[in-house]
């Protein structure tokens, strides 16, 4: 929620009109190389994981990125 309000207007700008899908949290440790999508957003509910790691995917190509629906 503070994330999206805080980039929206600037998106806005630009030209983009955004609406977020939900949302969860990201754990990055770089010292192992593993990321891991989990949670959900109180405001948003919970976003489809699986698109945010294929999209990590496409920068962090040596890491083990997962997902669950696990909160914490």
């Amino acid at each position: 929620d503070h994330i999206f309000d805080k980039v929206n207007p600037e998106m806005e700008k630009l030209g983009y009109e955004c609406k977020c899908l939900g949302g969860g949290k990201i754990d990055h440790n770089s010292k192992d190389k593993k990321i891991r999508v989990f949670g959900l957003s109180t405001g948003y509910g919970k976003a489809d994981h699986s698109v945010t790691v294929e999209i990590l995917k496409k920068t962090y190509t040596d890491y083990e990125i997962t997902w669950s629906d696990d909160k914490k």
